[in-house]
């Protein structure tokens, strides 16, 4: 299946976007009458097929539109302290993506190496980790702010925070129940600091483990995200 995104799929034609454009035509070698499926990222699966090509655009037109289901009954929002280097941070993006999540929030902290994205780049990421990965639900990226201000938000679903330091914890998967949302905060590669961690827990936030070896930050967020999704099989 050649899966493309296309944020509005309301219209019976549309003209591709211009990064799908180029994939489907110089990439792909598609021409006028092949058949290929679209996304909106937030569930529509059109099939379509090839109508016009021209120098830099694609038109297509809907053979046809359905809005898919949701694959998981728990929704998992992941709050994570972007990585110093930027590339690993974008491989965090990718594969929990292709595992399942469905809100990202980086957030600045007391330990944080860097304190600046491009969300741009990073949708770019999503986008490309969702189309391999064969799904209809783009992950929600949002700004980028400080963990206080995030903490300060009033939550209603239960709330981890992943902990290195000597506080008590429980391991992630005698904590969570199955089938329940959950938001979970990966700290930086300094993890959290004790300050932090009281805040959290002030917030109704539970302190975890993901074991017992010391994780980069894009590792623990891996872990942490595939461990909600085994528990959930």
């Amino acid at each position: 299946m050649n899966l493309y995104y296309v944020p509005e799929i309301n219209a019976d034609r549309l003209i591709l976007p211009d990064e799908e454009a180029r994939h489907c035509v110089q990439v792909l070698r598609l021409k006028e009458g092949d058949l290929l499926y679209l996304t909106n990222g937030t569930g529509i699966l059109a099939q379509a097929q090839i109508v016009g090509t021209y120098k830099r655009e694609v038109e297509v037109q809907i053979v046809e539109r359905q809005q898919k289901p949701r694959d998981r009954s728990y929704a998992l929002h992941m709050v994570i302290a972007p990585t110093k280097n930027i590339d690993r941070f974008e491989w965090f993006l990718e594969k929990v993506t292709e595992i399942g999540v469905d809100t990202i929030t980086p957030v600045i902290t007391e330990h944080s190496e860097r304190k600046d994205i491009r969300p741009d780049r990073l949708e770019k990421v999503l986008i490309a980790a969702m189309k391999q990965s064969l799904k209809w639900y783009k992950p929600v990226l949002n700004p980028l702010c400080r963990l206080d201000d995030f903490l300060a938000e009033p939550l209603h679903v239960p709330m981890a925070i992943a902990y290195c330091g000597t506080a008590e914890r429980q391991l992630l998967k005698s904590y969570y129940q199955v089938g329940s949302d959950i938001v979970l905060l990966i700290g930086p590669e300094g993890d959290f600091s004790p300050n932090e961690v009281e805040k959290a827990k002030a917030s109704g936030a539970a302190v975890i483990s993901l074991g017992e070896s010391r994780l980069r930050t894009e590792t623990a967020g891996v872990v942490a995200c595939h461990t909600i999704h085994l528990l959930n099989q």
